[in-house]
């Protein structure tokens, strides 16, 4: 068996708010943000701008709580402008043996302030193979 690389959490169309060139690099995010996708800080994520179609991947850094912080820092906020939209996810390595528990991944969409509008789960039962999609307010 090889190892297969999973989606683990997502934010999804959140709006820039800083591009910090004089920085020693990273994204910053509101930890609001962070804990409705279980993204962690100092985790790898790749970053999608949904305006220029740049792509990137750098570390998370916790910001100020409730402040839609989400800043790209240090030679990624070349790659962005304050006010495009991205799509933040992170994702993890697994086996994916049959016998592993159900997986669920969070997927925040945030409104334009960049606080948590709706979250959307993704159920994926590896032993039955079952997968599901459920749609729910903040949190």
């Amino acid at each position: 068996m090889f190892a297969r690389r999973f989606l683990i959490g997502k934010i999804h169309r959140a709006t820039v708010t800083g591009a910090e060139v004089d920085y020693e690099g990273s994204i910053t995010i509101d930890p609001d943000l962070l804990e409705a996708s279980g993204i962690l800080p100092l985790e790898e994520v790749e970053v999608w701008d949904v305006m220029n179609g740049a792509r990137l991947t750098t570390y998370v850094l916790p910001g100020r709580r409730g402040s839609g912080e989400v800043t790209l820092n240090g030679a990624a906020a070349r790659r962005v402008h304050v006010g495009d939209a991205v799509i933040i996810s992170a994702f993890g390595v697994s086996q994916l043996e049959p016998a592993e528990p159900p997986r669920e991944v969070r997927v925040v969409f945030p409104d334009a302030s960049n606080r948590v509008e709706r979250v959307m789960r993704y159920r994926y039962d590896p032993a039955s193979g079952a997968f599901s999609v459920e749609t729910s307010g903040p949190g």
